[in-house]
């Protein structure tokens, strides 16, 4: 008879029906498609335990390295810095707790944790939350009407290459593409809650005095 796995619910009617006397042995393993063996297998932990299944309560494997309160120090360390690696968490752990365990131990433990690797996110360390505050404090004072937003872009002939692309795996992605800059063009919009009202298109950079010469004749 090949391998499968008999449900529980199976041995334990072959149990009870042999236990009762309603069939013969041999028509109870031949209605149930079960062997002898395993019948008696099943008949004997029936009667060693009670039940049909063995259950397995003990500890498997062996015992954990790291307890919560490594655990929450890791996850504190993870957020004060996320770019720490294995072998830097590895040493903090063996130099400040005392706790020798492989970086791999450390892994499993923060994928059980819920951490894991993400791209991050740079923030700049000059950023002041107090002058931000007090930014958006004096921009409250004005009007949507009254604000206009200026902003500066340049094209060249190399502006439009896509960096990525697509090709079957072993193969190189090939795209040609316009190497020689050409002529660069800069053009400097001003935006409000009515659209682009103003704009203007000079040839190579935005200097300064075309910048001041756009603010006093175009926008003002």
């Amino acid at each position: 008879m090949p391998f499968r796995k008999i449900s529980r619910d199976l041995k334990l009617a072959a149990v009870r029906i042999y236990e009762h006397n309603l069939l013969p042995l041999h028509h109870i393993l031949d209605c149930l498609q079960i062997s002898e063996s395993t019948f008696y297998c099943v008949l004997k932990l029936w009667n060693e335990t009670g039940d049909v299944v063995r259950h397995n309560f003990g500890i498997r494997g062996q015992p954990c390295v790291l307890h919560f309160d490594d655990i929450d120090y890791l996850k504190r360390l993870i957020k004060h810095r996320p770019d720490w690696f294995l072998d830097e968490l590895l040493y903090l752990l063996q130099t400040n707790r005392f706790i020798l365990a492989h970086f791999t131990t450390i892994h499993c433990e923060l994928f059980r944790a819920n951490v894991s690797t993400k791209k991050l996110r740079i923030i700049a360390i000059e950023c002041n939350d107090n002058l931000r505050s007090d930014f958006i404090r004096r921009m409250a004072e004005y009007r949507p009407e009254q604000l206009g937003f200026l902003d500066e872009v340049s094209k060249d002939e190399r502006t439009f290459i896509r960096c990525r692309g697509k090709s079957r795996k072993g193969t190189r992605a090939v795209q040609r593409g316009v190497f020689v800059r050409g002529r660069r063009f800069s053009a400097e919009g001003l935006l409000t809650v009515d659209g682009m009202i103003s704009n203007t298109v000079v040839e190579e950079s935005m200097t300064r005095a075309l910048f001041l010469h756009y603010l006093e004749h175009e926008v003002v």
